[in-house]
């Protein structure tokens, strides 16, 4: 599949652009000028721009984050996160008391919900790692063997197995629930690639054009197989792949992504996109 130079190309076809965040806006530490101006210019000529991603936090908080980054405001309508949809999850369990797993900064997810230690908690909200500067999945094994005698119920608030930091890639919360899956763990996953997000997200592009909007008229763009391409598919939505992101080693990288690899991990996905980047350019 040929590489699209250049976004311009594609935007007449869509109204509205569902697009990951880390790996195509940013890459944790600093956003893309290219890919920021590119949505900026879809949003002039009437698209509506949905950031969807599987930050395990709210999007007010992800809207905060961004800021920080120098990702202007101007290139979305709404954000929709894993974290807004782990909420809603918490919000359907009354009366029962979760344990979180995964850093400190994640703990305003979980204000004003009942948080008890492992040993009697109810069940458990996987949000990351709690250090993934150093840390693997198999340092929680052990935690991981107390929840399975204990019968609990995860919820995973970040599927993604790995997101790029900088020039590296760092685990996340993906990575605990699939060993706690592969364990005989019950995980629930709360964002990309699965519906809910997808349907949240719909929901408030719906919102922003003032109208219904076609599935044929919609675009999801992100950098992964697992969650991006596969969520497109589970949307009903196509779907742009950008090589540059957490793919772009095993495609043989990031500069110019090797044919032969990208059919093969196409294939391997069983799917393939609409369209190939190496980067969101208009």
């Amino acid at each position: 599949m040929p590489l699209v130079p250049h976004f311009s190309s594609l935007a007449p076809d869509y109204d509205v652009l569902l697009c990951d965040v880390w790996g195509v806006v940013h890459n944790g530490v600093t956003a893309f000028p290219h890919a920021c101006d590119a949505l900026m210019r879809a949003r002039a000529r009437g698209a509506a721009v949905i950031l969807i991603t599987n930050a395990p936090r709210q999007s007010t908080v992800v809207a905060r984050q961004l800021e920080k980054m120098h990702v202007p405001r101007e290139i979305y309508d709404a954000i929709v996160s894993s974290g807004d949809v782990t909420r809603a999850v918490i919000e359907a369990r009354p009366g029962q008391s979760l344990f979180h797993l995964g850093p400190e900064r994640d703990r305003s997810m979980f204000t004003g919900f009942n948080v008890a230690p492992l040993e009697t908690a109810d069940y458990v909200v996987c949000s990351g790692l709690d250090n993934d500067d150093v840390e693997t999945p198999e340092n929680y094994r052990a935690r991981l063997e107390t929840m399975l005698a204990r019968k609990l119920f995860m919820v995973c608030a970040n599927p993604d197995v790995v997101v790029e930091r900088g020039d590296r890639l760092v685990y996340c919360a993906g990575s605990l629930a699939d060993l706690y899956a592969t364990m005989g763990g019950e995980v629930l996953y709360a964002g990309k690639p699965y519906r809910p997000i997808y349907d949240m997200a719909l929901a408030k592009a719906q919102a922003a054009a003032g109208r219904k909007v076609a599935a044929s008229r919609v675009l999801a763009i992100g950098d992964s197989v697992r969650t991006d391409l596969k969520g497109a598919r589970t949307a009903g939505v196509d779907f742009l792949f950008v090589t540059s992101g957490i793919h772009a080693e095993e495609l043989g990288g990031r500069e110019r992504p090797d044919s032969n690899a990208l059919s093969a991990t196409f294939a391997a996905a069983g799917g393939r996109p609409k369209a190939v980047m190496r980067e969101l350019t208009w």
